[in-house]
């Protein structure tokens, strides 16, 4: 390959920055800590080119992309607050649910392992509620028996609690 077709390439992946270095992106979809749909927001250029772009969250703010944002604001609007509102029927739903989990345990009720995130998951699909392993939020690992008090964040104005019982397994109590 010769060198000017390199530097043509690279020139095509270059993005375009602002005065202080940054990129400036238009989101596609919400992102935590950054901003709602539809906002310009400027990052650094390897978020950007590394993260925000591939996984489809932004796109470059040109005026074109901006033009259609703000003909589709509207639509966009009814859109995230049909989301907003499915995921308050969620959070109302998990608030309501409990959930028990055997796991072994010794006498005096340590776990020999523990209860983690991917457990309270798959409790929680069982009852055919789905929700991922990073939306589970546990304060501390669980490795004792009883009941714990589990926040589930869904979005960033919404989090309900879930009850979770960690009950020793079935062959367990056999032996007492």
């Amino acid at each position: 390959m010769s060198a000017t077709k390199k530097r043509r390439i690279h020139a095509q992946k270059r993005l375009p920055t602002t005065e202080g270095g940054n990129v400036q992106l238009l989101l596609i979809q919400s992102v935590d800590s950054l901003g709602n749909q539809g906002d310009v927001v400027n990052v650094r250029p390897g978020f950007a080119r590394n993260y925000l772009l591939p996984q489809g969250l932004a796109t470059v703010a040109s005026d074109h992309h901006k033009r259609m944002v703000e003909k589709h604001r509207a639509k966009l609007l009814e859109i995230e607050q049909a989301r907003l509102k499915t995921l308050r029927d969620l959070a109302n739903l998990i608030s309501q649910q409990s959930v028990t989990i055997e796991a072994n345990a010794n006498e005096e009720g340590h776990l020999y392992g523990s209860v983690s995130a991917p457990d309270i998951v798959s409790a929680l699909k069982a009852l055919n509620i789905a929700v991922t392993n990073d939306q589970i939020r546990l304060e501390g690992v669980l490795k004792e028996l009883g009941l714990y008090t589990v926040r589930v964040h869904l979005h960033n104005d919404i989090e309900s609690e879930l009850k979770v019982w960690v009950v020793p397994t079935v062959q367990d109590e056999a032996k007492k």
